[in-house]
């Protein structure tokens, strides 16, 4: 054994010497930089949970913290929100120029007053997003979100929506700024949303 790793270790350093440049680009340091931008998010055009017709274009000039669940979730959307919630409150006066969205992943049951009876539990700004199936399958799409509704034999509900769990931070342009975890830290969520402000 010992003498199969060591001719593996002289192989790797021969193979570093012989290639071209082998050597070179495992010690030159060279950073590898990014372009271009995340191909997150786009136009849009639901219904509020009071039944009014909105679209990515009213929240110009403000920024959205986008989240995409629904109201029969047991765990992780509130959690989610929660999170928000408790970032916003955090930037103080600042949090005004934030819009906390809910889009719904499932139109069937989230209709507008069921979001509407739903979402001041978690804060006073959460708007609730629905609209028909394909409205949200194409936001769904746009935002780069999973969601697919499952038979969930533990519940008395006859279906659940397993569902991407990502929060996004969206700019005053609604451009894609980052992302976060239901996971994520109150306080470092509102660090990164004030230096985007």
């Amino acid at each position: 054994m010992a003498l199969a790793l060591a001719g593996l270790a002289v192989g790797v350093v021969a193979g570093l010497i012989v290639l071209p440049g082998g050597l070179q680009r495992l010690t030159s340091g060279t950073a590898l930089t990014s372009i271009g931008k995340a191909t997150v998010g786009g136009p849009f055009s639901l219904v509020d949970h009071h039944g009014r017709r909105v679209s990515d274009e009213d929240f110009r000039g403000r920024l959205m913290l986008v989240y995409f669940g629904f109201t029969y979730c047991p765990d992780v959307c509130p959690t989610g929100l929660q999170v928000m919630a408790a970032a916003i409150d955090k930037l103080g006066a600042k949090g005004k120029d934030v819009v906390p969205i809910l889009i719904t992943v499932d139109p069937e049951r989230d209709t507008p007053e069921a979001l509407a009876r739903y979402v001041p539990s978690f804060h006073g700004r959460l708007i609730g997003l629905t609209g028909s199936p394909a409205e949200i399958e194409a936001v769904s799409r746009a935002y780069r979100v999973y969601y697919r509704r499952v038979k969930d034999e533990a519940s008395s509900q006859p279906y659940t929506i397993d569902h991407t769990s990502i929060i996004y931070l969206m700019g005053r342009d609604g451009q894609f700024i980052t992302h976060f975890t239901h996971a994520t830290p109150p306080d470092t969520m509102a660090a990164a949303i004030a230096k985007a402000l």
